[in-house]
């Protein structure tokens, strides 16, 4: 049953995609140290954490992988940033079957509680607790591109900016590398003067309702789509509160959902 659960969660297919991302391991001349261990065993356990949002500490035996060694493979990959080259692969093999719509970007926010750590505040929506908040940028169709982590007092439109900067180069069906939508999506939160001219100066046309003089009802029929892209990432039970002493870990798992999301729609295309 075990093997089965495992195989469900990182398929032969995704683990092709995987491999060639991870990191050598580097034996020490002196011999000592860590000891290697099986990657894809390791791997799969973070995604069995990542999904099911259990503890560490509460890793099944049967992965074959202790909770202290995932965890730490996993903070090793984070550092390298495996979790951003992975997801730019997945949307690699997207964008190269034409399956990633630049015609627009959407952006958007979600706030969640958080435990402890780094990128965290006080979430002004919810009697001041402390929480973070996931920024997500989707082409057209919901699919995540750009992904940001800050405190829950920091104001949507601080995020706006370096979600589009964040976007990474993708490939296409035919020609270059592509980087920049057509029109970006926002609600009235993401309205400033500077950053619409910001956006123009790279040939991107803003869609952002102004505060008191234009509605956002207009945007709904487009808003649902990142709506919907964060309810997908939501459904990845380790972000719906947030445990992780370290902002780049909590990240890492929102990098990695994101990754998992994108590769679904990669699945249903290759069945």
């Amino acid at each position: 049953m075990r093997v089965g659960l495992s195989q469900r969660l990182v398929p032969d297919e995704l683990w092709s995609l995987v491999a060639p991302l991870l990191p050598p391991f580097a034996s020490r001349p002196q011999g000592g140290g860590t000891a290697p261990v099986d990657e894809r065993a390791v791997f799969t356990a973070v995604v069995y954490v990542l999904t099911s949002g259990c503890a560490w500490r509460h890793l099944p035996e049967t992965f074959g992988v202790s909770p202290a060694t995932a965890h730490r493979r996993f903070a090793a990959w984070t550092e390298a940033g495996l979790w951003r080259r992975l997801h730019q692969t997945v949307l690699d093999e997207l964008g190269a079957r034409g399956e990633v719509d630049w015609s627009s970007a959407i952006v958007d926010a979600a706030s969640v509680r958080a435990k402890r750590g780094s990128l965290t505040g006080r979430n002004p929506v919810d009697r001041g607790k402390k929480g973070s908040k996931l920024h997500v940028l989707s082409d057209a169709q919901g699919l995540p591109m750009a992904l940001g982590v800050s405190g829950a007092n920091v104001h949507d439109s601080q995020a706006l900016l370096p979600l589009v900067a964040g976007i990474p180069a993708i490939r296409s069906r035919r020609g270059p590398r592509r980087r920049r939508p057509g029109i970006l999506r926002a609600d009235k939160a993401y309205y400033s003067a500077e950053r619409l001219k910001w956006l123009r100066e790279r040939g991107i046309v803003p869609r952002i309702a102004r505060p008191g003089v234009e509605s956002g009802e207009r945007l709904g029929r487009h808003r649902w789509k990142i709506e919907r892209s964060i309810s997908w990432l939501f459904g990845y039970r380790r972000l719906t509160v947030r445990y992780e002493r370290e902002g780049s870990h909590f990240l890492a798992f929102l990098g990695l959902a994101a990754t998992l999301t994108c590769y679904k729609k990669l699945a249903k295309l290759t069945t």
